[in-house]
This record gives C-alpha cells, sequence and structure tokens, in this order.
C-alpha cells in the first residue's frame, strides 16, 4: 500500500530513462519537491493524456518549472517503448523504465482496475525527501496533475511561512468511484 510510505523518506531509485542511461532519483538531493507518477502503459489513451498533461503543467504552469520541481514518469514499459513515447508526444522530464518492478516495488504500487494492469499513482515528495500524499486512482488519469498541482502550491505556501499544510481537500475527480470491470470487457482508457 502506497499510503503507508506517506511522512516516510522517499525510497531512492536508479532506472534507465527513455535514452537508456541511468537516472537515479535521490529523495531531497535537489532541494525541490518531486512528483513521481507510476502508470500503466506507455502509449495508451489514458496514460498518453496523463504524460501530456504533466508536459502542459510545466510548459504552463510556474511551481511545475524544473528549478522547482522534480518530475519522474515511471512504468514497466522498455527503454525502447519509452523512447518512442517520450519523442512522439515531447515530454520534457524523465520517463523512467521499470521492467523489473523495482520501483514499484520500493514504492508499494500494485495493480490497478481488478488487477488487470498496473496501478496509476503519483507520489509527491518534499523538498526534505519525505512522502507527503499519493493519489491512488488508475482510472482517472486527468486527476493526477491537479492532485501535483494543488500540493505544489501547499508546499510553496510552507516554504513562505514555515508552518507545515495538512493535505489539500480532495477534488471532485479525485473521489469518483472505480467503474466496473465486466468479464470479457476491455477498458482502453488505461
Amino acid at each position: 500500500m502506497t499510503k503507508s510510505l506517506v511522512d516516510k523518506l522517499a525510497p531512492q531509485l536508479s532506472l534507465p530513462d527513455a535514452n537508456g542511461e541511468t537516472y537515479t532519483f535521490t529523495p531531497g538531493a535537489k532541494g525541490v519537491p518531486a512528483a513521481i507518477f507510476f502508470y500503466p502503459k506507455s502509449g495508451s489513451y489514458g496514460c498518453t493524456k496523463e504524460a501530456c498533461q504533466f508536459r502542459d503543467a510545466v510548459a504552463e504552469k510556474d511551481v511545475f518549472k524544473t528549478d522547482k520541481l522534480e518530475l519522474i514518469g515511471i512504468s514497466a514499459d522498455s527503454v525502447a517503448e519509452q523512447k518512442k513515447f517520450v519523442e512522439q508526444h515531447k515530454l520534457t522530464y524523465p520517463v523512467l523504465s521499470d521492467e523489473k518492478g523495482e520501483a514499484r516495488k520500493a514504492f508499494h504500487v500494485g495493480k490497478g482496475l481488478f488487477g488487470f494492469v498496473d496501478a496509476r499513482i503519483t507520489v509527491v515528495v518534499d523538498k526534505k525527501g519525505i512522502v507527503r500524499d499519493v493519489l491512488d486512482t488508475t482510472v482517472n488519469y486527468g486527476a493526477h496533475s491537479k492532485f501535483v498541482t494543488k500540493w505544489l502550491e501547499k508546499l510553496q505556501t510552507e516554504d513562505q511561512t514555515g508552518v507545515p499544510s495538512s493535505p489539500p481537500p480532495p477534488t471532485e475527480t479525485t473521489t469518483a468511484p472505480e467503474p466496473q470491470v465486466v468479464a470479457g470487457s476491455h477498458t482502453s482508457a488505461i
């Protein structure tokens, strides 16, 4: 359960990026918050939408600028698949290949959609390397960038006031019930 990491030091990870080079995430090393999003499959509809929402947030929102946030996308796809995904959608942040499941294991990321696919999880880590909150919603890909935006604004306020914030209230997009999956049906929104 990823929520068990809240208020603990985030795990360190080293995985190949879309160019096959090792990318290492060391919690708190850069002195900025981090958002690590785990997604089921590069190139699928929902994952593409989610990745592009994060790309657009980096381009449009000050709190997402690279000197203010370490943003990382991770899936079980191969380096070659990640490279194609990054190039096709012009992603501007590291997208890592977790083929062996090491990062998913370290961050306690399980399965979503009743065990049919890897879960869609976003982890917010503060600038000291402490996991502050986790969003776990496989179907609602649109909630993840909004979740990170709210947390970055809270962390920015904390930095200015020196007072720790409580988690941001859930939005209507984070509280929607998971849809029922019928045996034999196919969900293309992953």
